[in-house]
């Protein structure tokens, strides 16, 4: 199974424009961050720039934010990059036949709208600025171990 990280990709993308606003912020220089390629940060960032929270200037490497990171929750960044935006997917290939084959994927359809609804009430409560805060209590914390 194949997993996206392009929510994952996406944050670390806004989380580091915020942080590293005053250095480079080429599509190469995040990539480097992401330990991804700069063609993958350009197509995240495009997909953030449609769904304005990004904001971008072609030819120049100065995005920006297009909101306050207190009023972009992880519900809108997961909304700007995953397509179809399902957090799980039922087999469609089971033997009608069968009682369970035949009856699963309604029973885990609904079951996944559930869990799909309650993943996006949590990830409307949760900001990039929350996030922010955290990578630099973590960073605070590494720091004053060594």
């Amino acid at each position: 199974m194949r997993y996206s990280h392009k929510l994952s990709d996406a944050v670390h993308i806004l989380a580091y424009i915020v942080i590293y606003r005053d250095h480079d912020l080429s599509s190469a220089a995040i990539a480097a961050s992401v330990t991804s390629n700069p063609a993958l940060v350009r197509r995240l960032m495009g997909a953030l720039r449609r769904a304005n929270l990004l904001a971008t200037t072609q030819g120049a490497a100065a995005p920006k934010l297009a909101r306050d990171p207190a009023l972009i929750t992880l519900l809108d960044i997961y909304r700007a990059v995953e397509n179809p935006g399902d957090l799980l997917h039922v087999d469609e290939e089971t033997n009608p036949k069968c009682i369970v084959g035949g009856n699963i994927q309604a029973t885990l359809e609904t079951a996944y709208s559930e869990v799909q609804q309650a993943a996006e009430r949590q990830m409307q409560q949760i900001t990039l600025a929350s996030l922010i805060t955290d990578i630099w209590t973590r960073e605070r914390e590494k720091s004053s171990t060594h």
